[in-house]
């Protein structure tokens, strides 16, 4: 009976992780509508036959559709907590210890922090990524990383689970948002070199300055730099708990350490070389595409003792 109870709850808990992702589908429609819309409300401003009437029920219209995308991005971060929750239960531990449950995990912390975030202006405008992101993730979760609730292996029954993966996803949540305002930057910046009649700069003419995108994208990135090298620390003690070894060149370890040196070298280079802008952007983007490379290719093609990560 227990067992069907918890295949049941884990079942349930799948349910509402397509419910989520439904809704951050409507969440990444409205503000891409809003996008659209406040370009639509640029060129009508800049039209000498516009009417009063017309542009301010059109920056009504965006306003509302950027208000209304929050909010069911909201409630899809919600019902991920719920679904996640719900998974641990289920697993009758915390629920990270396979691809499927580090991908639903930290796409609920990369919706919380932005979220949380909200009360920085210049990180509203990435709202489209991060559901896009978000939605993109659960997608490969579901369908490609899904397992069924199990018991773990011995060297995983540990507190440094715990704590050694949270940091980790924690870090990975800022280390995308600092991807997301760099792509922001990216973006930005080549809408602007194209001139003055670039559909692509309406569109874009209403986000923060580049030089304020980089600095947020600098921000985030700090923090998790520093999470991640918390990651890094305290993956050596739990490895020489576990295999009475600090650090043993398993290719997760590798890549941990690889990932490190790259988000070392762009806080090296923003700090004392002076890169600024596309330079310090596309080394950012090279760093979280490591990340990426971490959790998909390392996890699903490489051997080692962290194969448990993996299906």
């Amino acid at each position: 009976m227990e067992i069907n109870l918890n295949e049941q709850l884990s079942q349930y808990s799948l349910l509402i992780v397509y419910a989520s992702m439904a809704l951050l589908a409507v969440s990444f429609l409205l503000s891409t509508l809003h996008m659209a819309q406040t370009a639509s409300a640029k060129t009508e401003s800049e039209s000498e036959q516009a009417e009063g009437d017309v542009l301010v029920r059109t920056k009504t219209e965006s306003k509302l559709m950027s208000t209304a995308s929050l909010w069911v991005m909201g409630v899809a971060t919600v019902l991920l907590g719920i679904a996640v929750t719900m998974r641990g239960i289920a697993a009758q531990r915390v629920p990270w210890a396979n691809m499927y449950e580090f991908a639903i995990s930290s796409t609920l912390v990369i919706l919380m922090i932005y979220l949380m975030s909200l009360y920085l202006k210049e990180v509203h405008f990435i709202a489209p990524l991060v559901s896009g992101f978000s939605l993109i993730s659960l997608g490969a979760a579901t369908s490609l990383f899904y397992v069924e609730v199990s018991t773990i292996m011995p060297a995983l029954q540990s507190y440094w689970l715990v704590i050694h993966v949270i940091v980790a996803v924690l870090a990975t949540s800022f280390f995308y948002i600092g991807a997301a305002l760099h792509i922001t930057y990216l973006v930005r910046k080549a809408s602007w070199s194209q001139g003055d009649s670039n559909a692509f700069q309406r569109i874009f003419s209403h986000f923060p300055s580049a030089d304020t995108l980089d600095r947020f994208a600098y921000r985030f990135i700090i923090v998790g730099f520093v999470l991640w090298s918390f990651t890094l620390i305290a993956g050596a003690i739990w490895a020489e708990r576990a295999w009475n070894r600090y650090w043993g060149w398993d290719t997760k370890e590798v890549w941990t350490f690889i990932i490190w040196v790259l988000y070392a070298g762009y806080l090296h280079a923003k700090a004392t070389r002076g890169w600024t802008g596309t330079r310090a952007a596309y080394l950012g983007l090279v760093g979280f595409a490591a990340v990426l490379f971490n959790f998909t290719i390392v996890n699903l093609f490489f051997e080692g003792l962290h194969v448990y990560s993996g299906l």
